[in-house]
């Protein structure tokens, strides 16, 4: 008997500016009944129900880090699971976060809809919305985080450096087909080189920060750019990791068209990347193991 492949989609591509087409940052990891997403930036409900895991589906939920662009769905994703309770029996969501600002925002992500709350109560729902918090620190290390009730899906996280963002991490998803490593935002570094080494596919975070210097010089989007992953290095580490297929999302700045979307793999290549690469559009799916 085969084994279910691991099924890989972006939930979203794109960046705090909005962009055709591209929904908030987030990642979806499938393997058989388990259903993984990895953060939650705008319309990522909308995203799941179109790749059929609607919020009621999930297993758990991860987040990389606190950047509104990444988080802002997940009240969303939390109270739709809430508010079709009766027709789907949802517990609550087990949401996995680093301690500090990302289990913070978790905590009071809630806190603005208390009036809506309180009238669902009052007419259709018995019981408010929560979540399963579940907090790590931060780790220098890969750590275990998370594992399925089985054992046989586990998510290992390890610090990255999106400074000054605090608390930032990288994740590993490893099922009986295969394993994903998801970067989140981070710079170029060790960290999620060492976490790719054996892996199948690199979700990684792309910024076009060599091919646009110049144009970004004395600009705010200098400094913005200098805690984002350059295309270019980002093809070197892929490379170094042995990294069979690269997955580029979180686009930065969003592709409008083939020619834009192209020079973000030219970028790779440009670095010394020989393995494949994807530019990723929102529900782009990769299918890995044996069944793919």
């Amino acid at each position: 008997m085969s084994l279910p492949p691991t099924l890989v989609t972006l939930t979203g591509t794109g960046v705090p500016l909005p962009a055709p087409g591209r929904a908030g940052p987030g990642t979806l990891v499938r393997y058989g009944d388990v259903a993984l997403q990895f953060d939650a930036g705008r319309a990522t409900v909308l995203r799941l129900t179109e790749a059929d895991a609607p919020p009621h589906a999930l297993t758990a939920l991860f987040v990389t880090h606190v950047h509104s662009d990444h988080v802002v769905g997940l009240a969303d994703i939390v109270l739709t699971r809430w508010l079709f309770h009766d027709l789907h029996a949802a517990t609550p969501l087990p949401i996995v976060a680093s301690e500090g600002a990302a289990a913070r925002f978790v905590r009071r992500m809630l806190e603005a809809y208390d009036d809506d709350v309180a009238l669902r109560i009052a007419h259709v729902q018995p019981e408010p919305p929560s979540v399963d918090l579940r907090t790590f620190d931060a780790p220098p290390e890969p750590a275990r985080v998370w594992e399925s009730d089985d054992a046989a899906v586990t998510v290992d996280a390890v610090a990255v450096h999106h400074e000054p963002v605090t608390g930032a991490v990288a994740y590993r998803v490893t099922t009986p087909s295969g394993v994903v490593v998801i970067s989140g935002d981070t710079r170029v570094c060790d960290e999620v080189e060492q976490l790719s080494v054996g892996a199948d596919l690199l979700v990684h975070e792309a910024c076009r920060t060599t091919a646009m210097r110049g144009a970004i010089a004395g600009t705010s989007f200098e400094t913005i750019f200098s805690y984002h992953a350059d295309t270019v290095p980002l093809g070197a580490l892929a490379q170094r990791a042995a990294v069979p297929h690269l997955l580029l999302s979180h686009l930065i700045p969003p592709p409008s068209g083939d020619a834009e979307a192209d020079a973000f793999a030219a970028d790779v290549r440009d670095g010394g990347y020989t393995g494949r690469v994807t530019v990723g559009e929102d529900l782009t799916t990769v299918s890995i193991g044996p069944a793919s």
